[in-house]
């Protein structure tokens, strides 16, 4: 069987890890992508902050891809659509929330008259090509997030994006339970669905429960009030902002991100409620117990307002003794160290820090496993794809799913999973991987500049300049460099250049003629000289000068 007549999934990210969802789906030779996010650099990339798939694979067939339908406003499912959308140049989908927020993120990029953005209504339907799209609302921890209900000539699939079943999400619909079980009527082929907490029993909760919790700990605490949150998250916003109101302190907003989420909320009619924010440079002036700050920065992110304020250099505001600081979201996994270390900045100063370990101040956007089964009961599908989630939660959802019925498939980024015709079954793999967003560019993470760059970090990197005369001779004395490695008023650099210097003079005349030869040798004796004092390797650069 040819591409052009099979129905298949493929996830390019967002399957066997957290973050950077891209999905694609093919129907009879034609694409379909599904969100196009950003993940976070971790552990392992120290050198970097915020990553994307590579898209090349996509990108090559862009032909053939009839559009991009963004499932909801989380940045791990739009936050890459601005740094990819020049690569895939293609239609993109979304409710009204999603486009309010994408509209301002395509303008920093300076995409606004490229970029084809179409809004659709909710709950809404959509045509492209080969594909039949019903959207279904479901509950999330964010406005506006979809189900997909794909429909092609060969069965139908369900996406389900992330979801939950809150009885009370607060903003916006609850999950529709009835329009899935329509759905399992109508036969599903595969439904592809939520992993994130597939090893969690019981349920995930309702933000009501915590809108309670979090207006009682507010109500109960004197001292400046902090709380970082999802963006996104405009339930907890609003919570947040409204149990401040009760206990009567002005609420200002720190962070880029959630004032662009806030302003696109508003736009689409939410928070009407709440009154409007405090200015982010009037806030100082507020007497400390009249005062409560949403910030971002929930993750550890180096650059986020929470960052600062832990370590002192916002210019706006100021935390300390006797103050709180209301951590009122997840640990997104990798992200663990980063988060440890801003609580530990912030204790340092003084503050009084809440996680969800200490009190009810969370709850996740995604199901729980009394949950999942409860979808399963109402889809039963044929295929169940369990994505979004590392490879533990894949596999203990597939193990769920077929306790309840379903065929089960594990798989990850990559893979391509032919659907129809005959059995479902991974029939072949397309590259993958990952990119680095690095100012205004986008660099592979493994090899390359960012490679170089991991190098330096561990061994560190030295400099080497000299000048050698027309037979090879050195001429003065050579400048070494090695920040990181010496202090730069210490002897290591005099030693490192007078042996340079002795060991050039000792090449053979015919190598010391050739730049090339001279070079290769400098940075050869440089680097075995500081691996034999201090057992590293370093980047070496020589900036060599004939005179």
């Amino acid at each position: 069987m040819t591409p052009k007549d099979d129905l298949a999934f493929i996830p390019l990210g967002g399957t066997g890890e957290i973050g950077m969802n891209l999905n694609v789906y093919r129907c009879d030779g034609k694409l379909l992508a599904v969100d196009c996010g950003i993940g976070f650099g971790g552990p392992d990339n120290p050198s970097v902050e915020i990553m994307v798939p590579d898209p090349g694979w996509l990108a090559e067939r862009r032909e053939d891809l009839l559009g991009l339908v963004i499932t909801h406003a989380h940045e791990d499912h739009v936050g890459g659509v601005a740094h990819l959308w020049r690569s895939l140049q293609c239609p993109i989908h979304a409710g009204p929330f999603v486009s309010a927020v994408l509209r301002r993120k395509l303008a920093e990029a300076g995409l606004s008259q490229e970029a084809e953005l179409r809004p659709f209504d909710l709950p809404g339907r959509l045509k492209l090509g080969p594909f039949d799209i019903e959207f279904l609302r479901v509950a999330h921890s964010i406005p506006e997030a979809l189900a997909m209900a794909i429909r092609t000539r060969h069965g139908l699939v369900v996406h389900t994006g992330d979801w939950k079943l809150d009885p009370e999400p607060l903003i916006g619909p609850p999950t529709d339970e009835a329009g899935f079980a329509r759905l399992g009527e109508e036969g599903v082929l595969a439904m592809v669905c939520d992993s994130t907490n597939a090893l969690v029993e019981g349920h995930s909760g309702s933000e009501a429960e915590v809108r309670h919790s979090l207006q009682e700990l507010i109500r109960s605490t004197r001292g400046r009030i902090a709380v970082t949150c999802f963006a996104t998250n405009l339930a907890r916003v609003e919570t947040v902002a409204l149990a401040a109101k009760e206990a009567g302190r002005d609420v200002a907003l720190f962070g880029r991100s959630l004032r662009n989420s806030v302003a696109a909320a508003r736009e689409c009619g939410y928070l009407s409620r709440v009154p409007d924010f405090v200015a982010e440079d009037e806030a100082g002036y507020i007497p400390d117990d009249n005062l409560l700050i949403i910030c971002t920065g929930s993750q550890g992110e180096e650059r986020s307002a929470l960052a600062k304020i832990a370590s002192d250099t916002h210019p706006n505001i100021a935390l300390g003794e006797g103050d709180t600081v209301i951590f009122s979201s997840r640990q997104i996994p990798g992200n663990e160290r980063a988060i440890l270390r801003v609580q530990d900045d912030l204790a340092r100063r003084g503050c009084k820090v809440i996680t969800a370990d200490d009190h009810f101040v969370h709850v996740s956007g995604h199901p729980a496993r009394d949950e999942l089964k409860r979808l399963y009961e109402l889809v039963r599908p044929r295929y169940a794809i369990p994505v979004h989630g590392e490879w533990r939660h894949l596999s203990e959802h597939a193990s769920l799913a077929r306790g309840l019925g379903a065929e089960a498939l594990v798989i990850e980024d990559g893979d391509v999973v032919r659907l129809v015709p005959g059995r479902a079954e991974i029939a072949e793999s397309v590259p993958v991987g990952r990119l680095a967003v690095d100012g205004s560019r986008l660099l592979p993470v493994s090899g390359g500049v960012l490679g170089a760059r991991k190098r330096m970090l561990m061994n560190g990197v030295v400099v080497a300049s000299l000048a050698v005369d027309g037979q090879g001779r050195v001429v003065g004395k050579p400048r070494i460099s090695a920040p990181g490695l010496f202090d730069p008023d210490g002897p290591e650099s005099e030693d490192l250049a007078e042996a340079l210097a002795r060991g050039l003079g000792e090449l053979p005349k015919g190598l010391r003629r050739e730049d090339d030869a001279v070079t290769e040798a400098a940075r050869a004796m440089l680097r075995k000289a500081v691996g034999k004092q201090l057992r590293k390797r370093p980047n070496v650069e020589v900036h060599l000068l004939r005179v």
